[in-house]
């Protein structure tokens, strides 16, 4: 590579052509289980007020902290590249008035998502999410489970096997204050070894405690409090009515009381999903009772899950996830001299129209070097249109595998393609 080559931001990769079929594969399957469970596409802008999602997410979470990207505008707006999807949808939902549709409203999203981290197996700056949203006035646990039956088809539906879902509660702001209290107590005996960050989540952040990575920090988790343990009767009713209905779809499900989750918004029900072999989770979400409320909206509950895609297309090629894309039949056409250059484009353009795949290479003037493209390209037929060709109105059609060649009219080259790529 030369030297001082720009390259793309750290963190941040190109969806190269070799790459897109992954992609296609998985916008499509996606699409397909929102189609199916009646989610309606939502699109919200990149780039957001930093307001959306400072106090929401929690102005001690890792994101708002140490991970959000910050726009300068000519304006000193404070604006963000956002990081999430769940904030920007509820404040859609509640900019554009849409609890006056009817409810529940089920919304799902596709795009970019940019978190300032450093990158590593599992963690881009510019990530790739599908998520699944439900806002009703009831918090039922049914929504819940409808997320993440929605998640969970969508990996399974990529052929990614063994997909087990981790599932917590972490409470209500009736339960979770006293439990918080008893973590603290907890930890405080043990703050002296805890890791950097440890030390200040006691102070600002409590829950975070259990979700902390750090080998220092793991042998005081195991006995810390259960926050089941320590639920208000509706959470653990709510906890008692997802499960449930998880057993009912056959949903594998595995209780993991450190799973929290990294915003402040969520509540009640917390998981993330993780296939067999695979260290990192490969999508998650909660229910948000108050989020809606803290952006300025009425008590509006709601639950939802993202996808992360980018970690889903790596597992599929790890993984050789078989794409079962039909490849379609192409042919090659091959223009000789500037009369049948100039005629090309109309000849093609029928062709596409009667549903012919075709590959060109009209920059190329050598007749050589585009039998050769053909070649390379693997068709079964080119077809060849020199001068002779143009002025009678036909063309040649040649069997690249035999070198065999014929001679039809234009006005029947269409039906006599179709029967020969039928064969």
């Amino acid at each position: 590579m030369a030297k001082n080559v720009i390259q793309n931001p750290k963190g941040m990769h190109d969806l190269l052509p070799a790459d897109q079929p992954y992609w296609k594969k998985a916008y499509q399957r996606v699409e397909d289980v929102a189609d199916s469970y009646n989610f309606l596409r939502i699109d919200t802008p990149l780039v957001e007020s930093a307001d959306v999602f400072e106090h929401q997410l929690g102005e001690t979470s890792d994101i708002v902290e140490k991970q959000m990207f910050y726009v300068k505008s000519k304006g000193n707006d404070r604006l963000v590249l956002r990081p999430e999807g769940t904030a920007p949808i509820a404040r859609a939902y509640i900019q554009h008035g849409m609890s006056h549709l009817p409810q529940p409203l089920k919304l799902y999203y596709w795009g970019p998502m940019y978190r300032y981290e450093q990158p590593q197996a599992g963690r881009v700056r510019e990530l790739h999410q599908a998520g699944f949203e439900i806002i009703s006035p009831e918090d039922d646990p049914v929504y819940d489970s409808q997320v993440i039956l929605a998640c969970y088809k969508s990996l399974e539906s990529l052929k990614i096997k063994n997909v087990t879902v981790q599932i917590n509660s972490i409470g209500c702001r009736v339960c979770r204050p006293h439990y918080r209290k008893k973590l603290v107590e907890y930890y405080k005996s043990k703050e002296k070894n805890l890791c950097v960050d440890c030390k200040r989540r006691i102070k600002v952040n409590p829950l975070r405690l259990l979700d902390c990575k750090n080998e220092t920090c793991q042998p005081f988790k195991k006995d810390a409090p259960s926050l089941m343990d320590h639920l208000c009767s509706a959470c653990r009713r709510h906890f008692k009515g997802v499960l449930e209905y998880l057993e009912e779809l056959k949903i594998p499900y595995l209780l993991n009381n450190f799973i929290v989750r990294g915003f402040d918004y969520y509540s009640q029900t917390v998981f993330e999903l993780f296939a067999e072999g695979v260290e990192y989770a490969l999508g998650g979400g909660g229910r948000y009772n108050y989020l809606i409320e803290s952006l300025g909206g009425r008590f509006t509950p709601g639950v939802g899950g993202a996808l992360g895609i980018d970690r889903i297309i790596e597992v599929m090629k790890n993984k050789n996830v078989a794409l079962g894309i039909r490849s379609k039949e192409h042919v090659y056409f091959i223009y000789v001299g500037d009369l049948a250059k100039k005629q090309s484009l109309p000849i093609i353009n029928s062709l596409q129209q009667a549903g012919i795949e075709i590959f060109e290479s009209l920059g190329k003037d050598s007749l050589g070097a585009q039998l050769r493209a053909a070649d390379k390209a693997g068709v079964p037929f080119a077809l060849i249109f020199g001068q002779q060709e143009a002025f009678e109105e036909s063309i040649i059609i040649r069997d690249m595998k035999t070198g065999a060649q014929e001679t039809v009219p234009l006005v029947k080259l269409a039906d006599s393609l179709k029967k020969k790529l039928e064969k």
